[in-house]
């Protein structure tokens, strides 16, 4: 083949040069290293393999396999409907067929040195493609176009089938989109430019290096795939992450309470609790000294308390939502007058948290107790009838399969929960580790949110089998009397403390129009505030002000519906946080008292924060 011009004025001549070209002079493989790295592959090649087998063993006799999730069901009520419909699949094909036809036709122009639009381009915000041989050159734009080509087929292929059950449909779409996502050519060796460059570059020692990397991964794991997404060993709860100063003043079996240190000469009467979910640790608001809402809310000059739960094992089995409820909220506005000597308490409830704290305020408010003076939701949801993505894990069946795995152990390990995640995003999450780690044979960037994302947390088996049939499967929370907590029926219309809801704009865990229905319950949303953030579920959160970042949807009035609510609501730029400490203050009021030491009341100091709940930490890090 003779050399032609690109369309980005580059030469590129025959494969053989093309990649040659592209990927630059081979390097030389150090032998004494690549022997060294290839002996330890073999050896944990061998121990793996051995864990695997006992591991298969043991499966075929407690019973486990199968199709757990119910895909290879939903994927054979879809071929059954093909069948009966193959007009459908024709005009697919069809559509699909013209699209190749166009892409063919513009890589000859492209090979001619003719400048053409693409047939099929990214998404905005897919970092797969980032790179610039990608769009430059042909050979790897073509494989680009056509693997998007062949993804919207697929797609179209599977939402055209009629009349499948909303459940099969919503487990189709999520796992189409998780084969498709998992064969990308930017997934593969030899098909991602970057990838190509460095094996040619290091003689082959990143894939070595990267088959080191996924056996560690596997051994963190204990023979089931951890993917690293950080250098944990960067990182130290206390000294580099969760360091706004603290200290631990009460605990319980299920939680510890963390007192912080004042910022303020003065502060506000009433003090303010916060109580994240135990899905996850609290220090997602302790990350940093530049995007802790922790100490921002310090600075604002209030006496900030923090909940942080234990990380449960098979002792906390039989613990239930109730007991959560007991022994969390409750047993911390105790603990927080004795502390202060003040009853009334602002509480802030993230995620989960937010539902227990929706769910004390009922039974409290059943009780004739008005202690907590306001509420404030961090992307909650109260109800669940549009449960988003996650919804595709919650059935019957899936759910059986999880309290039996539960009942065996008595939790729910947290990796099982954190891969669930995961999956939302699985480009992000999974895909970009796997090429940064096993193909480039890189070792994973500190970060500290990702840090904490790897944090797992396990579920209490009792607890979390509640959780999941009481609001996600029968959606019981929203109607009156559907849930009994304490021998007291919860009815959310009686809860009528003034409320703050903070919702983010593209939140895969608890999408927004969900948690609007939901605000609309808590005291009928007489009191209630709702404002809609940009980005997602922790970005959306944790967006201080000086970050300047996303912005925030505004309207006073609760509307009907989510949509009419937006279609009136101002939009106004930066961190919601501001427009929050403005409500919480009005509240509040112009009183304040001198600032509280940790020690100064009645409780006295147990340890210095995070504490000793937060640090345990779940698997062993990569060693180097």
């Amino acid at each position: 083949m003779r050399e032609k011009a690109g369309a980005s004025g580059k030469t590129v001549s025959g494969t053989g040069a093309m990649a040659a070209g592209l990927v630059g002079a081979t390097g030389a493989a150090d032998p004494a290293e690549m022997a060294k790295v290839l002996s330890e592959v073999a050896r944990r090649s061998s121990a793996l393999l051995e864990e695997y087998m006992k591991k298969q063993a043991a499966g075929v006799v407690t019973g486990g396999g199968g199709d757990e999730l119910g895909v290879a069901k939903a994927f054979m009520d879809l071929w059954a409907n093909m069948l009966a419909n193959p007009w459908n699949m024709a005009e697919t094909q069809a559509k699909m067929f013209w699209d190749y036809t166009a892409l063919w036709g513009n890589t000859w122009m492209r090979m001619l040195g003719q400048p053409v639009a693409p047939v099929a381009a990214p998404a905005k915000g897919d970092n797969r493609f980032r790179d610039d041989d990608w769009q430059n050159h042909f050979l790897f734009d073509y494989f680009k176009q056509s693997y998007l080509i062949a993804g919207r087929s697929i797609r179209d292929a599977v939402s055209s089938a009629q009349g499948l059950p909303e459940e099969t449909r919503r487990k189709l779409d999520f796992y189409t989109r998780q084969y498709i996502d998992a064969v990308s050519p930017s997934n593969f060796a030899l098909t991602n430019p970057q990838v190509l460059r460095e094996t040619m570059q290091s003689g082959g020692q990143n894939l070595v290096k990267g088959l080191n990397n996924l056996l560690a991964d596997m051994e963190r794991g204990e023979g089931e795939l951890r993917i690293s997404m950080t250098d944990e060993n960067a990182f130290k709860l206390g000294v580099n992450v969760a360091t706004t100063p603290g200290k631990v003043v009460f605990q319980d079996d299920l939680a510890q309470l963390i007192q912080y240190e004042p910022m303020t000469k003065n502060v506000f009467r009433r003090p303010l609790l916060i109580m994240p979910p135990w899905i996850n640790k609290y220090y997602i608001l302790d990350l940093r000294e530049s995007n802790s809402f922790i100490r921002w809310a310090c600075e604002q000059g209030h006496t900030v308390f923090v909940v942080s739960w234990v990380n449960p094992d098979e002792r906390h089995a039989e613990k239930t939502f109730e007991d959560y409820m007991f022994e969390g909220p409750l047993a911390m506005l105790d603990a927080i007058e004795r502390a202060t000597g003040e009853k009334e308490v602002n509480v802030i409830g993230y995620c989960l948290g937010g539902t227990l704290l929706a769910s004390t305020l009922a039974y409290m408010a059943a009780k004739g107790d008005k202690r907590i003076a306001s509420a404030t939701f961090f992307v909650s949801m109260l109800d669940f009838s549009v449960p988003g993505e996650l919804g595709v894990f919650i059935d019957e069946e899936q759910i059986a399969n999880v309290e039996r795995r539960m009942h065996e152990r008595g939790f729910l390990e947290g990796s099982e929960m954190a891969t669930s995640f995961n999956m939302l995003r699985s480009n992000d999450l999974i895909w970009s580790f796997v090429i940064n780690n096993y193909l480039l044979g890189k070792e994973p960037f500190p970060f500290d949110l990702l840090y904490w994302n790897s944090d797992s947390t396990r579920m209490p088996a009792r607890m979390h089998s509640f959780y999941l049939r009481s609001m996600y499967l029968k959606n019981a929370l929203k109607d009156p009397r559907g849930v009994t907590l304490g021998g007291v029926p919860i009815d959310l219309a009686k809860a009528d403390a003034p409320a703050y809801f903070i919702s983010t704009a593209e939140d895969h865990i608890a999408p927004w129009k969900s948690t609007y229905i939901g605000a609309k319950l808590l005291g009928k949303g007489r009191k209630t505030r709702f404002v809609l953030g940009g980005s997602g579920h922790i970005a959306g959160v944790v967006n201080p002000p000086t970050a300047n970042k996303y912005g925030y949807w505004r309207n006073s009035e609760l509307a009907p519906t989510a949509d009419a609510w937006q279609e009136k609501a101002e939009w106004h730029k930066g961190s919601w946080w501001p427009d929050w400490q403005a409500w919480i203050g009005g509240l509040n009021g112009d009183e304040r008292v001198p600032a509280r030491k940790p020690g100064d009341g009645k409780l006295k100091i147990i340890e210095d924060s995070p504490g000793s709940y937060a640090s345990v930490r779940l698997g062993a890090s990569r060693k180097k």
